[in-house]
C-alpha cells in the first residue's frame, strides 16, 4: 500500500509540474501575433546584412510564412562540469515572438533517478526549476542574472532555429565581413550582444555571446553554440546538432549536446 501511495504521489507530481508548462504554452498561444500574417519576401530582408540574407535564403524561409512561434523537440545529454556524469535528456519547447517567450520542458536521469526541469522566460523575466520526481526542488534560479542569460538563450533560438524571425526590429545588426556579423537584441530593457559566424554555403556554424551568466561563477563568461549537420524538412533547412560551451580563463567546458528531432512553425493550438 505504501508503494502504491508513493507511486500515486509521484505520478500526480509529474502531471502537475508538466501541466504548469502546458498551461503557460496555452496562454502564450492566445497572444497577438508579432509579425503580420504574410509570406516572407525579399523585400522583408532588404535592410539586413548580406550574411543574414544568405542564411535566410539558404534556410528556405523566403516564400514561406513569417514565423510567430515555433516548437522544437530535442534529445541529448548535459552535465555540470568535467567531473559530473552526463545526464541523458529529452525535451520539448515552444518559443513565441510576442512577447518574447521561451518555455522549455525537459525530462532527464540523474544517478538513475528521474529529473524534470522547466525553464520559463516571459518578456525578460525568467526562472529555472529542476525537480527530482517532478516534486523535490534540486535547483531553482531566478533574478537579474537569469533574466539576462535567458535573453541570450532566446535570441540564440531565433538565430539557430528560426531564421525567418531575424527580420525583427528589436535586432540591431553590424556586419563584420561576409561570414561574420554582430548583433544586439533588446527586450524589455535588456540588451544583449552576440556574434554570428557562417560558412561559405550560408549555414550558421556558431553563435557566441559574452552576456550570458554562468551559475557556478556568478559571472558572465563567453558562451558559444557550435552547429552542424544541417538537414531539410518541409522545405526548411536547420542544424540538427548543437553544443553549448562556456569558455573559462583556463579551459572550454562543453556541458550540453543537443540533437534536434523536429522544428515546427506557427502553432495555433497545443498538441
Amino acid at each position: 500500500n505504501i508503494i502504491i501511495v508513493i507511486a500515486c504521489i509521484i505520478g500526480y507530481g509529474t502531471w502537475g509540474f508538466y501541466q504548469k508548462y502546458k498551461n503557460d504554452v496555452q496562454t502564450a498561444m492566445q497572444e497577438k501575433e508579432y509579425f503580420q500574417n504574410s509570406i516572407l519576401s525579399e523585400t522583408d530582408i532588404q535592410q539586413l546584412p548580406e550574411s543574414i540574407k544568405k542564411y535566410i535564403r539558404y534556410s528556405g524561409c523566403i516564400g514561406n510564412p513569417k514565423v510567430n512561434n515555433f516548437k522544437i523537440i530535442l534529445n541529448g545529454k548535459i552535465r555540470k562540469d568535467e567531473q559530473s556524469e552526463w545526464m541523458p535528456f529529452t525535451s520539448e519547447q515552444y518559443n513565441f515572438m510576442n512577447p518574447p517567450t521561451r518555455l522549455f520542458y525537459m525530462k532527464a536521469e540523474m544517478k538513475n533517478l528521474p529529473v524534470s526541469g522547466y525553464h520559463c522566460y516571459k518578456n525578460g523575466i525568467a526562472f529555472m526549476d529542476i525537480r527530482l520526481f517532478s516534486l523535490f526542488k534540486v535547483q531553482f534560479q531566478e533574478g537579474k542574472e537569469m533574466n539576462e542569460a535567458e535573453t541570450v538563450t532566446f535570441f540564440n533560438d531565433m538565430c539557430c532555429m528560426a531564421p525567418a524571425t531575424l527580420i525583427d526590429k528589436r535586432i540591431i545588426w553590424q556586419e563584420v565581413d561576409s561570414m561574420h556579423t554582430n548583433a544586439k537584441f533588446t527586450n524589455n530593457g535588456i540588451t544583449i550582444n552576440a556574434e554570428l559566424f557562417f560558412n561559405k554555403e550560408g549555414e550558421l556554424v556558431n553563435f557566441k555571446s559574452n552576456d550570458r551568466y554562468n551559475a557556478d561563477t556568478g559571472k558572465k563568461l563567453p558562451w558559444s553554440t557550435p552547429l552542424r549537420k544541417y538537414k531539410e524538412k518541409s522545405g526548411h533547412k536547420f542544424p540538427s546538432y548543437a553544443e553549448t560551451i562556456y569558455t573559462y580563463p583556463d579551459r572550454d567546458l562543453g556541458y550540453g549536446i543537443f540533437n534536434v528531432s523536429s522544428i515546427q512553425y506557427n502553432y495555433t493550438e497545443l498538441k
